[in-house]
């Protein structure tokens, strides 16, 4: 089997508990409250900035032109797509520039960030590569099966229709291929450390939707979410 093909079916059971938990079934069936969406694209905002510096860091290692331009175009296109999806849902919730300057970083959003800026850094591309790519897997996993069974007037139609779409089914594609690659270079050490990433990644992932549901905030302030 493939590097991914082998962590994927090593992480099965925790993308299925992804798939099932409240914040995505309440996205599917629409009745996730606005303040709990809300609070989570502040946080998703938050979070792409620091997963599009990571990609960046990642390209600054990459073997070749290829994957360099890849890593690179990744982290640009994210912040594109997504932000134009973040305005259209900051705006209709009221979501200001100052609310969101104001707003700092979950401690799931922090850890999650961290964790990938500093392996981007400190590591060898093949692991970085591993630890960026559940946020690419795992979306598209919730998108399309949300996708399967929300109605044609959730209000949360664009998040949905974006992440099940082709444009980033092709993105996740691609970043499978590109860790592909790189396993098939990486010694014995460096293969255990891309699985370990990845399943790191993926419990991160676990932790952000949950954190999301909970409306995390840190010791002393208020989450943005309830000031809707």
């Amino acid at each position: 089997m493939s590097f991914t093909d082998t962590v994927l079916a090593d992480n099965a059971r925790l993308c299925a508990d992804i798939r099932a938990m409240p914040f995505n079934r309440a996205l599917a069936d629409g009745s996730l409250p606005q303040e709990v969406f809300r609070h989570y694209i502040i946080q998703d905002a938050h979070y792409l900035e620091g997963f599009a510096r990571a990609l960046a860091s990642a390209a600054t290692s990459a073997p070749d032109a290829e994957a360099v331009a890849q890593l690179a175009g990744s982290g640009a296109g994210a912040i594109a797509v997504e932000r134009e999806l973040h305005a259209h849902y900051m705006g209709l919730f009221g979501v200001d520039p100052e609310t969101f300057a104001a707003t700092p970083p979950s401690p799931a959003c922090s850890h999650y960030v961290s964790f990938l800026l500093a392996t981007a850094t400190t590591r060898g591309v093949g692991e970085a590569a591993a630890a960026l790519l559940p946020c690419f897997w795992v979306y598209r996993d919730v998108g399309n099966d949300i996708h399967a069974r929300a109605s044609a007037d959730n209000p949360y139609r664009a998040w949905i229709d974006t992440y099940a779409g082709a444009d980033f089914d092709a993105a996740v594609t691609a970043m499978c291929a590109l860790t592909d690659r790189l396993a098939t270079t990486a010694s014995a050490t460096e293969l255990a450390r891309m699985k370990a990433a990845f399943t790191k990644s993926t419990l991160l992932e676990w932790m952000f939707w949950d954190s999301a549901w909970r409306l995390e905030a840190w010791p002393g302030t208020t989450p943005q979410g309830d000031a809707a």
